[in-house]
């Protein structure tokens, strides 16, 4: 049996709609939140957590066999929704880790509903308008150069998904573009409103940015580390947006030590 076998699917019904999820481990409940372009399943990271924690990996409201709400149209209607789902889960406190799009939901959640998290990590998360830079627009690009912008490099692409990804990967991601269009197209991955209220949240939590991610600029994160008052910042070299793929063992040792100082 493979560590990706240990993973039991599951589902959660609430009353806005039934949100399907991955579930392996024991100990604290670790929640991950994913890209906008949808959950491929358990990966290497997701292994490697479910060692020492109780790891979920919901499919978003809308995203990969979560029920889509159609009445959706802002970041924060799916963050109240992500709340919903923690709240039903069997534990008071929760750590929250966002990769990405799911960080700016992770972040959105974390400005109205604190006190169902323990800890929180942000990895390259848009939701704040860049200082510097832009953030990368998806619905500029076909599926595969997007997420092949993602990586550091097309040779990391290529290792992941193959020189053409299959047929599911792109269902997904076809599936995945249509709810993020729905919610996070104009403003584009940003929120003016989200910026000021970080400065209120308590809740410890690690910024990890790839020293190329091509997606979300490095200003994003420096904004998050100066609004947020208790909060570190880890750029790995040699990285791009998708830190999960390309740096699974570095980016598991530097959330655990996080999770571990928070318990």
């Amino acid at each position: 049996m493979s560590e990706s076998d240990l993973f039991v699917e599951k589902s959660l019904k609430l009353e806005t709609g039934t949100i399907s999820y991955l579930e392996a481990g024991n100990g604290p409940t670790v929640v991950c939140l994913h890209h906008s372009w949808g959950s491929v399943g358990a990966i290497r990271l997701h292994e490697l957590l479910a060692q020492s924690y109780r790891l979920i990996v919901p499919d978003m409201p809308g995203w990969g066999a979560s029920e889509r709400p159609l009445w959706a149209r802002d970041v924060r209607d799916i963050s109240i929704l992500c709340g919903h789902f923690i709240n039903q889960l069997d534990t008071p406190q929760v750590h929250l880790i966002g990769f990405g799009f799911g960080g700016y939901v992770a972040a959105e959640l974390a400005v109205m509903n604190s006190q169902i998290l323990d800890s929180l990590t942000l990895i390259g998360a848009p939701g704040l308008f860049p200082r510097e830079g832009e953030i990368l627009d998806q619905m500029m690009f076909s599926h595969r150069q997007y997420v092949k912008e993602s990586f550091v490099d097309e040779a990391t692409f290529i290792e992941q998904f193959g020189e053409e990804p299959s047929q599911a990967i792109r269902d997904v991601w076809d599936h995945s573009r249509e709810m993020t269009a729905r919610v996070a197209w104009k403003p584009y991955f940003f929120n003016r409103r989200l910026e000021p209220m970080l400065a209120n949240l308590k809740t410890n939590t690690l910024l990890i940015w790839g020293a190329s991610d091509k997606v979300v600029p490095r200003s994003v994160a420096e904004q998050y580390l100066k609004q947020l008052p208790n909060s570190n910042l880890h750029v790995l070299p040699n990285a791009g947006h998708l830190l999960e793929l390309e740096w699974p063992e570095k980016v598991e040792t530097l959330i655990s030590e996080h999770i571990n100082l928070n318990i």
